[in-house]
């Protein structure tokens, strides 16, 4: 069963400032992802700025493969030190997972211990110190199976409710058997979980948050494959190997095109069932066939899905109220984890625009500009051109 490194992260700033000062930054290549959180100190602009300096400076040097000893102790060197609290003016909290074998590495500078479920109790894994400049930094390591969360908190996390709802704000143990709680009676995803966290502490500051609070998790689960057909292939001898393709694909199944969806239904033998109560004056009515999960019409819904996707920013839950197929390719896209393109190079000639050369359809640019938004969601995506 291939597993999925689920991430989602969720910020509540100060009541009265316009930015945040906790800072996240993911990112995933085919070996490791990566989540880098940093809390700089106090609250708006200037802790903003602090954070995002080190979250940049972990993260280019990460990228870059510079060892982590020297990357920390950079980080360290560069932030300053409050002369009056003697702390720095940011921490941070980096999480390195691999991606083939699910063994972790969280790396912690005076931010909360971190807090890790397997089999819905929380764990206490083993901390090592190591000293970098006179600072103390925590290492855990460990390996995430499947159903396991793990997840990283800001200081406005463990302190919601400080003198308002709690005497002495939520605290950890109180916020990891809310965890446990969240596991056994939510459906599980990575946004579900840290949704959920940073509703109770919204609700435990009654609204006036006096400190920026960030919560960042890690959920593994099953991956979400797709696969979207779309566009006749070039060569008519290839069509009975592309429509194998797509119907023996472990995951859901799309199919954008009338052409692409006539060759399925003839493999198959059937007719396509037009669906007319889902058209729209913007969008044409999706259609049906036994083997495939969803069947729209190709590039004015492909278009359609893409100002959805720009409009809501690509989250579900702000996707227009429709029923229509440009609407429900969106929901498909964005439930995947995993998205394989095949997009048919047969130009038709209806959707050839004259100033582009002519081996370049507009099919093919819109599969691109949908991809681009597709990985800036951290979604994996691979284009196969038929």
């Amino acid at each position: 069963m291939v597993t999925f490194v689920d991430i989602f992260d969720e910020s509540l700033k100060r009541t009265g400032e316009e930015l945040c000062g906790d800072k996240v930054k993911i990112f995933k290549t085919d070996e490791k992802a990566t989540i880098v959180l940093s809390d700089g100190l106090g609250s708006g602009v200037k802790a903003n700025i602090l954070a995002t300096l080190t979250t940049e400076i972990i993260s280019t040097m990460l990228k870059a493969d510079i060892p982590l000893r020297e990357v920390i102790d950079t980080a360290i060197n560069t932030l300053p030190i409050c002369k009056i609290r003697k702390i720095a003016y940011a921490t941070f909290t980096i999480i390195e997972i691999n991606q083939k074998t699910n063994d972790f590495k969280v790396i912690n500078f005076d931010n909360p211990p971190i807090f890790l479920v397997k089999d819905g109790r929380i764990q206490f894994p083993k901390v090592r110190i190591m000293e970098i400049l006179n600072r103390k930094i925590s290492i855990t390591e460990g390996h995430l199976d499947r159903g396991d969360f793990l997840a990283a908190i800001s200081d406005g996390v463990l302190h919601a409710g400080m003198g308002i709802t709690l005497n002495f704000g939520w605290g950890w143990d109180d916020i990891a058997n809310y965890i446990e709680g969240l596991l056994i009676t939510h459906s599980i995803s990575a946004r579900n979980i840290v949704h959920e966290i940073m509703s109770k502490t919204h609700s435990l500051y009654k609204g006036n948050i006096s400190d920026d609070a960030t919560t960042v998790g890690v959920y593994v689960r099953r991956r979400n494959g797709l696969i979207l057909f779309s566009g006749p292939p070039k060569d008519e001898k290839m069509d009975e190997y592309y429509v194998e393709k797509l119907l023996t694909f472990d995951g859901r199944r799309v199919v954008c095109g009338g052409t692409t969806g006539n060759i399925i239904a003839t493999h198959l033998g059937e007719v396509v069932e037009t669906l007319i109560p889902t058209m729209t004056k913007d969008v044409p009515p999706i259609g049906r066939l036994s083997e495939v999960d969803l069947l729209t019409e190709g590039i004015i819904t492909l278009s359609k899905c893409i100002e959805y996707l720009k409009e809501s920013n690509a989250e579900s839950t702000h996707l227009p109220f429709v029923i229509d197929g440009a609407v429900m390719l969106a929901k498909e896209l964005l439930k995947a984890d995993y998205i394989h393109f095949l997009v048919g190079l047969k130009v038709n000639r209806y959707y050839q625009n004259p100033l582009l050369p002519r081996n370049i359809s507009i099919r093919k640019n819109v599969i691109l500009e949908l991809a681009d938004i597709l990985r800036e969601k951290h979604k994996e995506v691979k284009i196969e051109y038929c």
